[in-house]
């Protein structure tokens, strides 16, 4: 999927569509309509001088000053997880993109993080409109606030806005009793009705992994689709569709425009259009003085809590995605460690989708609260149930069982450890689970840690449900609060890899 394909650029028009001539005039001359997406904007800073929402904000102001034409489009992911989202729940995105606000946005997963009130709650904060087809209450009903398709009226053109969020959503996030249809069904059933409807342009803006992405470009139901979710930058045109990966943070960005042409023929309105991808890499933006402000703002206000030394690690830390989603982590065991000791558990279970920092740390380095803030963003809670052996078993299944796509519910685990072999068939891969170095029994009840998000059947986890709750989320710390207690009571981080868990076959 990724690379544009400016070959084919000149070479077809796309996008061909004939209408009625009754609701728009034919256009004179041909327009440009200039689509700006973006989504994946978690750190409200720049990271080594690109990205951050002062540049972002930068971009969007000089997009709509270069073409009044413009429509700046947000397609998910913005109040968590960062380190600052573990504060005030995501409140410094909102008041950061109000400053130069979206023309639609689209809820992803992580806007359910801290539960579906706190997203209601920001939603209503939000300058601008959020707007998602397929979320539903579990009875069918309507999200007040949360609006559908929207069409817009701009240059003599009518441009409908398909808005649709990842249904992977409640196995992901904390989403209550919301309801998630499809996402690629639905949005290709609204994309038809639009067209249908006398749309000239049919965009969608999507979150959702670009496995999706490529079904939805292949539907040709689109003429553009702004897709977040993988974290990636990526444009393409397939004579047809055009189609960008909106990065992350801010990072890069690739404006699109459109040069659309209409003409009457036969009494029919036809509609084309030619794409143009623009790349734009924001550390040569400067950034927008009214947000930059603002994001120094926040700094200060996070520098005077968050730099406090607690301790030094003894050996190297790994929390690259690639490690923590995959393998034994010493970052993984420090966390699960600190859980099973605030706890009196015999065992723990910490997915590694909920550790965030996407680093290393060398032996010696001296390590801080806004380090481990910056592992664990999302405010979970430590909580405490008990189990049956079988259940404990079932939940280090689950946790193995996606780990060739790099799945967030791979275990991190303290207490135990176990084998797994990723060449068997998900369900059957876990072996020689042993707890306090006997074999796991499964009539046996364990003490087991956790976060409350895993107990609540996150990530998959529904095997941790059903059993007494010893310490429910209303009564847990903060997971990262443990885990700084853990290393503040010694001062120092003694974890390493130590063959908790065996991969069978490597």
């Amino acid at each position: 999927m990724p690379g544009s394909f400016p070959g084919r650029l000149s070479a077809r028009l796309a996008g061909a569509a004939l209408f009625l001539t009754a609701a728009f005039p034919t256009l004179a001359e041909p327009v440009k309509i200039t689509f700006l997406g973006v989504g994946d904007t978690y750190n409200f800073a720049e990271e080594d001088g690109r990205g951050g929402f002062a540049r972002l904000n930068a971009v969007a102001r000089a997009e709509r000053k270069a073409n009044p034409n413009t429509l700046y489009l947000f397609d998910g992911d913005m109040l968590s997880p960062s380190l600052l989202s573990g504060f005030d729940k995501g409140q410094n995105t909102i008041d950061l993109t109000n400053i130069v606000p979206f023309d639609l946005a689209v809820p992803g997963n992580h806007e359910f993080d801290f539960g579906p009130e706190n997203f209601f709650e920001k939603m209503k904060a939000s300058k601008y409109p959020w707007a998602a087809i397929n979320i539903l209450y579990a009875d069918g009903t309507a999200v007040e606030g949360l609006g559908g398709v929207m069409v817009k009226e701009m240059a003599g053109l009518k441009i409908a806005l398909i808005p649709v969020a990842q249904d992977t959503s409640p196995q992901v996030s904390s989403t209550g009793d919301l309801t998630f249809l499809p996402t690629v069904e639905t949005a290709i059933d609204a994309a038809g009705k639009a067209r249908k409807d006398g749309a000239d342009l049919v965009v969608g803006v999507v979150q959702t992994d670009m496995t999706n992405d490529r079904k939805l470009i292949a539907s040709h139901a689109f003429d553009l689709i702004l897709s977040g979710d993988d974290h990636s930058y990526a444009t393409a045109y397939d004579g047809v569709t055009a189609y960008v990966e909106t990065s992350i943070d801010g990072q890069f960005l690739s404006p699109v425009d459109l040069l659309v042409s209409v003409e009457e023929k036969d009494g029919k309105r036809e509609v084309s259009w030619v794409p143009h991808f623009r790349f734009i890499d924001t550390a040569e933006m400067q950034p927008d003085p009214e947000t930059q402000a603002k994001v120094d703002e926040f700094t200060r206000s996070l520098d005077e809590s968050m730099n406090v030394e607690i301790g030094v690690t003894e050996n190297a830390l790994d929390s690259r995605r690639n490690v923590i989603r995959t393998q034994e982590s010493a970052m993984g065991n420090l966390i699960a460690d600190a859980q099973r000791a605030a706890t009196g558990a015999d065992i723990a279970i910490a997915n590694g989708g909920g550790i965030r920092g996407d680093t290393t740390y060398d032996a010696g380095r001296k390590l801080t609260r806004r380090d481990i803030m910056t592992e664990l963003p999302f405010g979970n809670k430590t909580v405490l149930t008990v189990i049956p052996g079988s259940q404990v078993l079932a939940a280090l299944e689950n946790g193995v069982s996606q780990v060739e796509k790099g799945a967030g519910r791979f275990p991190q685990v303290s207490g135990m450890t176990f084998a797994f072999d990723p060449s068997a068939p998900a369900g059957s891969r876990v072996s020689e689970v042993k707890v306090d170095g006997k074999p796991l029994e499964p009539d046996t009840l364990y003490k087991l840690a956790t976060n409350d998000y895993a107990l609540d059947g996150g990530d998959g986890y529904a095997a941790l449900g059903g059993g007494e709750v010893l310490i429910d989320k209303g009564n847990g710390n903060l997971m990262a609060n443990d885990v700084i207690d853990y290393i503040q009571r010694t001062g120092k981080v003694t974890a390493k890899v130590e063959g908790r868990i065996t991969i069978l076959g490597k």
